[in-house]
């Protein structure tokens, strides 16, 4: 079972999605990927290569990224194993990657070696010690770059020390439908951190998804890095929640009209585009964590793996073709109608 199969439509209040961790390393005996030869790309992975041939504790695979179509890149992208910088770099890369894909390898990404640790829910902690287990073994066999002072170096000053970024995605559709998630946005910065969209940097917050994560790691140690994290998260959840029962107590009826809406929308609809589905199927998780819907059986496939599944590259994966815009969007609305619950009172 995929990390993101194990998320619960109902797990407790649902805010908190998932919890991922990611060391950034590089080998001290190459240049930084920004300054590397093709020929000292390929030695990194040559030998990232033989500690995975050679280490019992590594069940994963590597792939080499010049052989994935563009296609799969781009899947990989959407289920967040790599990021859209990877997709397009001019160095031979490679991705080390586990069958349930909680942890990854990124080789020669901004860093020759990106450890990611992911798991659904609130588990920042359990990734953490995931993280650094995968990091052990690399470091037996490895020699990173690193100063006695400064730490781990990395390419971007905001990584080095710890070289940790730690970040939950939460889903937050009170906070932001009220316009109360925009003072949290100026406020955080405060706290060492940041709020990107759902895939990271420069993307789009779609359904209500929001990565928090830390900004620095330059004299800070892995676990105060956990704990601030964390602590502003459950102020954020605790918001979230509160703003959730205001509306189940004061604005019941246009609450219940406007998760209704989506569903009858999602059910009937022929046509949907990426961004209208994203927010539908977060009406559609707000309405079922209120019990405002209730669903006559489980659901096939929880929410957030829905969301992904529909994503453009991950639609055409399935569909085993390329599409245009059109009929990516009618591909859509079809999967999520054969994938919808069926809801008592609908």
């Amino acid at each position: 079972m995929k990390w993101y199969e194990e998320i619960k439509n109902t797990d407790g209040q649902g805010v908190v999605v998932s919890s991922r961790v990611r060391l950034a390393r590089n080998l001290a005996r190459y240049n930084f990927p920004s300054h590397c030869s093709e020929g000292d790309a390929r030695g990194v992975i040559q030998e990232i290569a033989k500690v995975v041939e050679e280490s019992q504790d590594l069940t994963g695979k590597l792939l080499r990224m010049e052989e994935v179509r563009q296609l799969d890149k781009v899947v990989m992208m959407e289920k967040h194993l790599i990021s859209p910088l990877f997709i397009n770099s001019h160095l031979p890369g490679a991705l080390y990657v586990t069958e349930d894909e909680d942890l990854s390898i990124m080789v020669n990404e901004e860093d020759h070696l990106r450890i990611q640790s992911m798991m659904a829910g609130d588990h920042l902690q359990k990734a953490l010690e995931k993280a650094d287990a995968l990091d052990s073994i690399l470091e037996e066999h490895l020699m990173y770059a690193f100063n006695s002072q400064l730490g781990y170096l990395t390419s971007c000053p905001t990584n080095v020390g710890t070289g940790m970024r730690a970040s939950y995605m939460v889903h937050v559709p009170a906070l932001e439908s009220t316009g109360q998630f925009q003072y949290i946005l100026e406020a955080i910065g405060k706290f060492g951190l940041t709020v990107r969209g759902i895939y990271g940097e420069s993307s789009d917050a779609l359904g209500s998804m929001f990565q928090i994560s830390n900004q620095v790691t330059l004299g800070i140690s892995e676990q105060e890095i956990l704990d601030n994290l964390s602590a502003v998260t459950r102020q954020i959840v605790k918001q979230e929640l509160v703003v959730r029962e205001q509306l189940l107590k004061e604005k019941y009826s246009e609450l219940e009209d406007a998760v209704f809406r989506s569903y009858g929308l999602m059910r009937y609809a022929r046509v949907l585009t990426a961004k209208e589905a994203m927010t539908l199927l977060s009406d559609l998780k707000l309405g079922i964590e209120l019990g405002v819907l209730k669903t006559k059986q489980a659901m096939t496939m929880n929410i957030y793996t829905l969301m992904m599944s529909i994503q453009p590259a991950s639609l055409q994966k399935m569909e085993s073709r390329s599409m245009s815009v059109q009929e990516r969007d009618m591909a859509r609305a079809e999967y999520i109608r054969k994938n919808l619950p069926e809801i008592i009172g609908g």
